[in-house]
């Protein structure tokens, strides 16, 4: 049993304030929750919502419709009263219901401190009483919440939280809608965002660059919130190009790095990742997508970035691409991505968007330990040490500046002490030196993960941010007495064909195939077809900038 709360209202108008306090409030209270946003570029005005699922079981996606909206304004009832279920509620901020049943949220707020800030605080107790939940529950969490601020500021905030309840009950609205009961899930709660950023820092990383550009600036603030904690230098660098050359001269040496960014950001990088291409530098690029071209949708999700980073970068030189399906997974792949850096002294793509960066999840608690990755540096390396050493596996020993041997790096082709050369014997022996590599990288490259019958007639096809709703999706498809499975791709660089085919299945006769997407042309799908992993595939594709649901997912698969 799961019910769905959507707050909407203008941004600056205190939804995220809201829905944030729903979220973490019903984890305290054993439920498993799930948020998604949805939110315009503009500070100010606008219509955002934020959606708050709440289960006995674990969730994974968003749902279509919401059980109980509360509108902070008129307009959020008129363009979202379609999207409420049949037997649902709507309560609007106001002396006026337009439809729905009015409660003054910001009105009592101010009566009761003076101040509208706290109508958040009303608005919560009424949705509890809606619920039929005891609102002393939220009044409790509210003390802990607040306790630092003083005792004035919880006794008002639980005062609100009060009169909202009372608000609704007064209105006939108290119970109005069956709700789910806490079953012991985990009480952490962790955003994408949050989930990468933890990673980065308790694995070492100890140099973050980055120009902000939404969705990855999460990460970005996230890193720069704990970077006290853990020792890490963060630097909003003028521009996306400097950020890039950065974390090059920084991973030289010797320090683990990162930049974040978005698609346009990534576009002012490339000639820095062909430099790490040629210098062998273990770079990681968190690449937050968007819809473009261009600006595109600032503030929608997307997966439109794939080919553009698989191909980025003029030349060739090997790199790794992995895109995490859930927050708990975005902590193990974001390791797993400075890891592989370092080992193959390469850059490596991370994928996360708009969705996945900013959706909420509750889960056991990350460790917050740290605990060094092995930057496989040499150490006291000898006197005839040379930087570019031609070896079977292609990495060459690795030693920093100041390490007592001299090391010497170029962007210019260079043999294997550093230099830059022409000759061509020379050339090749370094191409094929640096391209070896892959060999390495996919004998250790993660196997797609499925999830589903083994023997499923459907096999939806993700990668990245869509193996929640997928996952979702198959549950409801063999409910109804389909059968159907999802194998999720969590590395989507280097791949190898006989190991995707295995996953997929790809020699039963008559299994059918379909590639769920957030870009218009089913990237990840034609990649699949290159590489000989896959024949026919149909394509279920997304690109209006909003997330896929489960719901819509098996609807859409079933035609």
């Amino acid at each position: 049993m799961d019910v769905n709360v959507r707050v909407a209202g203008e941004a600056g108008q205190g939804v995220q304030t809201t829905g944030d306090l729903l979220v973490h409030v019903f984890a305290s209270m054993g439920l498993h929750v799930f948020s998604s946003q949805s939110y315009m570029s503009r500070i100010r005005g606008g219509l955002n919502w934020y959606d708050i699922r709440a289960s006995d079981a674990e969730l994974f996606s968003g749902r279509e419709k919401a059980d109980l909206l509360v509108a902070l304004i008129p307009d959020a009832v008129e363009a979202l009263r379609d999207d409420v279920t049949p037997n649902g509620m709507i309560l609007l901020d106001g002396e006026k219901g337009n439809g729905a049943t009015p409660l003054p949220f910001t009105k009592t707020a101010q009566d009761l401190t003076q101040s509208a800030l706290m109508a958040n605080s009303v608005a919560a107790g009424a949705v509890f009483a809606v619920l039929g939940y005891d609102v002393q529950t939220l009044c409790d969490y509210l003390g802990v919440q607040f306790k630092k601020k003083g005792e004035e500021v919880v006794r008002n905030n639980v005062r609100c939280a009060q009169r909202g309840a009372k608000l609704v009950s007064t209105a006939g609205g108290a119970g109005a809608l069956k709700s789910p009961a806490g079953r012991g899930a985990p009480a952490p709660v962790y955003s994408g965002a949050e989930a990468v950023g933890l990673a980065a820092a308790v694995s070492g990383v100890k140099f973050v660059a980055s120009y902000p550009m939404t969705p990855s600036t999460g990460v970005f603030t996230y890193l720069a919130g704990v970077a006290d904690d853990y020792g890490i230098l963060v630097e909003q660098a003028e521009d996306e190009i400097a950020a890039v050359n950065m974390i090059c001269g920084a991973t030289y040496a010797g320090v683990p790095a990162m930049t974040t960014t978005s698609g346009g950001g990534f576009a002012l990088m490339v000639e820095g990742l062909a430099l790490a291409g040629m210098m062998e530098l273990p770079i990681l690029i968190l690449l937050s997508q968007r819809p473009g071209p261009a600006t595109g949708l600032p503030t929608r999700t997307a997966q439109q970035d794939l080919r553009f980073a698989l191909h980025a970068g003029h030349g060739e030189f090997p790199r790794a691409m992995f895109a995490p399906g859930t927050p708990q997974q975005a902590y193990a792949i974001t390791r797993r991505a400075l890891e592989t850096a370092h080992k193959f002294q390469t850059p490596v793509i991370l994928f996360l968007d708009q969705y996945l960066a900013d959706l909420q999840k509750n889960m056991p608690k990350l460790d917050a330990t740290t605990r060094p990755i092995d930057r496989h540096i040499v150490k006291n390396p000898s006197p005839d040490y040379v930087r570019y050493a031609v070896t079977e596996s292609g990495v060459s020993p690795r030693a920093i500046p100041g390490s007592g041997a001299l090391v010497v790096c170029d962007s210019d082709e260079h043999t294997a002490d550093g230099h830059i050369t022409e000759d061509l014997n020379v050339r090749v022996k370094q191409q094929d030196k640096r391209m070896r590599k892959l060999k390495g990288m996919l004998a250790e490259a993660l196997a797609p993960e499925r999830y589903g019958p083994g023997d499923a007639q459907t096999v939806l096809v993700a990668w990245g941010s869509t193996y929640g709703p997928c996952r979702e999706a198959v549950d409801l498809l063999n409910a109804n007495g389909g059968s159907a499975a999802i194998v999720h791709f969590a590395q989507v660089w280097p791949l190898d064909p006989a190991v995707v085919r295995s996953a997929l299945g790809a020699e039963q006769v008559g299994r059918r195939f379909i590639s769920v997407e957030g870009n218009a042309t089913g990237q990840f799908a034609s990649i699949l077809r290159e590489i000989g992993a896959v024949g026919e595939c149909e394509l279920l594709l997304r690109y209006d900038g909003m997330p896929f649901t489960g719901e819509e997912i098996a609807e859409r698969a079933k035609q």
